[in-house]
């Protein structure tokens, strides 16, 4: 079956979202809108595949040196179609775009796929086609998430923090200013923890929030009118994410990042959302956050996958 794939341009913009905004496996971080706030960051090199003139997949990526990457800007990634198109279909459709990039002197494609749970209908016939054709599993990392379809698994010893600290007078708070919690809490934590600046600025989540106000929230706790926790959500179908999460010394003493994520965590099961997920607990200096994982887990997380595919062009 003859397919025909090329590259985006940007008059291509209304058809690609279009798409997106159908996609069996797509969630808003595929909107060109999102895809391209950071865009002089990343050479993109994202594809359009075609059937009879018709458009049957997209693949979000960008190119670095003689490699092709789900886009290295994006959490996650992957061949993006339509409910109706068969597995058979989405393989000859990777076989394409390999053949592609062999045509266009590419040496490797690095593949990072969305975790499965955020997808009633499943995500996984890629990774089979993958490993098939010679992908190998490059790192795998704990991606942790609540699941909020079942009875939630909160630790004895969080909730009687939590219990203890609502009758503290502390206010939850949607906001629609990012300033607060990035300038008092977000950036400096993570100067003092980390010596590092959260990927987004406080500009550019609040440019994100006006295209994306449905999906892109921030949660923050106060007492006395101080701002002493915050987390930064983006919502999708199925699926919260905490993007960012962090309190000030005087939030950890009132514990007050575990009662805004508990606080959370019932709201968004009540609102009938299936995952709450908290990202994964990699660290620089061994293989997993051991701390993060522990306090994660304690939340009521379980362990996902979160799958990195590399497949050498021949």
């Amino acid at each position: 079956m003859k397919y025909i794939v090329r590259k985006y341009t940007q008059e291509d913009y209304l058809l690609w979202n279009d798409f997106v905004a159908q996609a069996k496996n797509a969630t808003f971080l595929f909107h060109r809108d999102f895809m391209e706030y950071h865009k002089d960051r990343f050479e993109d090199f994202s594809l359009l595949v075609f059937e009879d003139e018709k458009l049957r997949a997209v693949l979000p990526a960008n190119k670095k040196g003689n490699s092709i990457y789900s886009h290295q800007g994006l959490t996650y990634g992957g061949l993006v179609f339509l409910s109706k198109l068969k597995a058979e279909k989405a393989e000859s459709i990777l076989d394409q775009i390999l053949l592609f990039f062999k045509e266009n002197n590419f040496e490797a494609f690095y593949y990072k796929p969305i975790p499965d749970f955020y997808f009633s209908e499943g995500n996984a016939a890629m990774d089979f086609f993958l490993m098939k054709r010679g992908a190998v599993l490059e790192r795998k990392e704990m991606n942790l998430a609540v699941n909020l379809m079942v009875p939630l698994k909160i630790s004895k010893s969080k909730m009687k923090h939590f219990r203890r600290i609502e009758n503290l007078d502390l206010d939850i708070f949607e906001e629609e200013n990012f300033d607060p919690f990035w300038e008092k809490i977000l950036e400096l934590r993570l100067a003092e923890k980390f010596s590092t600046k959260p990927v987004h600025s406080k500009e550019e989540m609040a440019l994100l929030k006006s295209k994306f106000p449905q999906n892109i929230r921030q949660y923050s706790a106060y007492r006395n009118d101080e701002i002493i926790a915050g987390i930064t959500i983006f919502e999708t179908k199925n699926v919260i994410k905490s993007q960012y999460g962090a309190t000030s010394k005087i939030g950890e003493e009132y514990r007050a990042l575990d009662f805004l994520f508990i606080n959370l965590i019932h709201k968004y099961k009540r609102k009938g959302k299936h995952f709450f997920d908290m990202g994964i607990v990699d660290s620089d200096s061994e293989d997993y956050n051991l701390g993060l994982l522990n306090q994660k887990e304690e939340l009521g997380c379980t362990v996902y996958n979160q799958d990195f595919y590399k497949i050498e062009i021949k």
